[in-house]
């Protein structure tokens, strides 16, 4: 599996998690039913038998029904299995009440894409998703660089792991020259010392945060600390090759020069499939929740535009990104990077393959009321 279909695979399983923490039920009709993957299916069925007789004892008529019918459902549904899945199996059964004060019944099972280690059987008022989220909980490996005047450590942080990866002592000049040189003499040299040390540093940064075979880096992000100005030498690699906001983003996806699409992982848009009932042209647009209310979002000069179809961006990335020969990455807003990535920029970004200034790129295709050029 590739780094971005783990990301696809992590989104999924927050989004589902979220999912399963809003339901509720009434009395205790929610069942919560986690196998680690050595265990044997026949020991599972044994427990859930053992667990509907005990059930029946329940004093409750009402909880008793509720926890009979889902131990029947989930014993249902461990029949389509011949054995426990390499990673585990997570089955949630139950009637949940829905929006509308209706209940349901659901019934939900997948195979985790990490092993579980814990075996959980539950039933409640609700769905039991502790062990998920530690499935989620990130065990990325960060990089970190820690540079001043004295030399410069490079290592690397997941978790509460920390390793050295290298470190290096450098000898630079003061801002004083000695006597014997001029200050102009001595100021080359010294800005030359520093222009060699930073160039090593970036040298060895790549080396050490870069996978030579796919140019790709091998950390989650990277870690500056150390001397204000050393570092924001360091920092500053700028290519320009990026772009933020929905619409220049996706501009750059459809002309595929996008490398690496950034996305916030909880970003509140849909994409549109709209035909003109006139032309029967198709037009495509990307639409927050404001943007959906707003009537003339589906109507054009020469008619209105009906929907064809309707999918969180989201989802339409995880299924088309392959498409357009790039990698698909989520982040949070729970870091101040990510949360200024999110307000200041719309939650969307890419990294291009080279690049692009999209300001030489008119809407109108050039055109323009007053001719020439």
């Amino acid at each position: 599996m590739s780094e971005t279909d783990k990301t696809i695979e992590l989104w999924k399983m927050k989004k589902r998690i979220k999912a399963l923490e809003a339901a509720r039920g009434s009395g205790t009709s929610m069942l919560s039913l986690l196998v680690p993957p050595r265990a044997h299916l026949s020991d599972v069925t044994k427990m859930l038998m053992h667990e509907h007789g005990t059930a029946k004892n329940i004093k409750s008529r009402v909880n008793r029904q509720s926890v009979l019918s889902a131990i029947t459902s989930a014993q249902q549904r461990l029949k389509l299995y011949n054995k426990v899945p390499p990673n585990g199996l997570v089955l949630y059964v139950g009637t949940i009440v829905g929006d509308n004060g209706k209940e349901e019944k659901v019934t939900i099972d997948f195979e985790p894409f990490k092993p579980i280690n814990t075996s959980v059987y539950l039933c409640d008022n609700k769905f039991h998703t502790e062990v998920l989220h530690e499935l989620v909980e990130s065990d990325d490996k960060f990089g970190f660089i820690v540079m001043d005047g004295n030399g410069t450590l490079f290592g690397t942080l997941s978790g509460n792991s920390r390793e050295i990866l290298h470190k290096f002592n450098v000898n630079l000049p003061n801002k004083q020259g000695k006597g014997g040189q001029s200050a102009q003499r001595f100021g080359r040299i010294r800005v030359e010392k520093r222009h060699n040390y930073v160039t090593k540093s970036a040298e060895l940064a790549t080396q050490f945060f870069i996978n030579p075979v796919t140019s790709q880096p091998n950390v989650a992000g990277l870690i500056l600390a150390g001397s204000a100005d050393l570092k924001a030498e360091l920092n500053q690699q700028d290519s320009g090759k990026y772009v933020c906001g929905v619409d220049d983003t996706l501009k750059d996806l459809e002309m595929g020069i996008i490398d690496i699409i950034i996305v916030w992982e909880d970003i509140d848009i849909n994409r549109y499939v709209l035909i003109n009932s006139t032309t029967s042209e198709v037009v495509i647009k990307y639409m927050n929740k404001d943007q959906e209310v707003d009537e003339s979002n589906f109507r054009e000069k020469n008619g209105e535009l009906e929907i064809e179809e309707k999918m969180p961006l989201l989802e339409w990335f995880a299924n088309e990104y392959k498409r357009f020969g790039c990698m698909l990455q989520f982040v949070t807003n729970k870091t101040e990077e990510g949360s200024r990535f999110c307000k200041g920029f719309g939650g969307i970004g890419g990294i291009l393959r080279y690049q692009l200034d999209m300001r030489s790129f008119d809407d109108d295709d050039g055109d323009n009321d007053g001719g020439g050029f």
